[in-house]
């Protein structure tokens, strides 16, 4: 089963834009997983502008389903006198997906080059899975990136979707070609196998029914959004039947 880990940045960017505590992201999270959610993520970044170091910390406690921390693993927080590794050695979730993200980025627009950055992949993936943690390294579907990724001792990869979602309106059999190829890489290689990045209600059945074997989803922006509409309820069990 193809687990939904909700991305609840949006809800903290919300939040940001009037100061306050409007609406409650701590909240949020709790109601994601009483609505069906198996898991909540967050991403968040030195600038703080939506996810803050100290809500990852409020939610670890709060939740039961498994709790997946993105980031840049190099990221400085300008509020807090630590860093992303410190923040998840602190917390030790389930999971943490190393994101190469550059400073002052709009959003998540790469995988990591498991080739140039193969010592450093290596040395971060050991120290996290030294404190229990699982490992994600965020990735394009390039099979001899996957098979590098493979080679830093990572637990899962996951698939940088935003190409798949762009393309899949002109044809989606082209649009899912590479990630299936790229999913059966991760396969080959002993590795479990995560996706995310603009998948939505309009594609993510299609590429569920191409990759079953995908461990979980991670979706923050669509989902927010469509739950603008449908209430936050209605709109994770639409997302949770894409993934039956």
């Amino acid at each position: 089963m193809t687990k939904l880990s909700v991305n609840i940045n949006k809800v903290a960017t919300i939040r940001n834009a009037r100061g306050g505590n409007t609406p409650d992201v701590l909240k949020f999270a709790v109601d994601c997983e009483r609505f069906g959610a198996q898991g909540i993520t967050v991403h968040p970044r030195p600038d703080e502008r939506h996810i803050r170091y100290a809500d990852a910390l409020a939610i670890k406690p709060l939740i039961g389903v498994e709790y997946n921390i993105e980031g840049n693993p190099k990221g400085i927080s300008k509020s807090r006198p630590y860093g992303f590794i410190d923040l998840v050695k602190e917390i030790r979730p389930a999971q943490v997906t190393l994101v190469p993200d550059a400073e002052g980025v709009l959003t998540s627009n790469a995988g990591w080059d498991t080739v140039k950055n193969q010592d450093y992949l290596r040395d971060v993936v050991k120290e996290f899975k030294a404190c229990g943690i699982r490992v994600s390294i965020f990735i394009d579907a390039n099979p001899q990136m996957i098979e590098m990724a493979a080679k830093t001792g990572t637990d899962r990869v996951e698939l940088y979707t935003e190409a798949y979602a762009r393309e899949y309106p002109a044809g989606r059999e082209a649009a899912i070609a590479p990630f299936v190829e790229a999913a059966k890489v991760a396969r080959d290689c002993g590795l479990g196998l995560n996706a995310g990045h603009d998948l939505s209600l309009e594609n993510l059945t299609y590429f569920h029914q191409q990759i079953p074997w995908c461990d979980e989803v991670s979706i923050g922006h669509a989902l927010i959004s469509d739950a603008l509409y449908l209430g936050i309820e209605e709109t994770i069990h639409r997302y949770l039947e894409c993934l039956k």
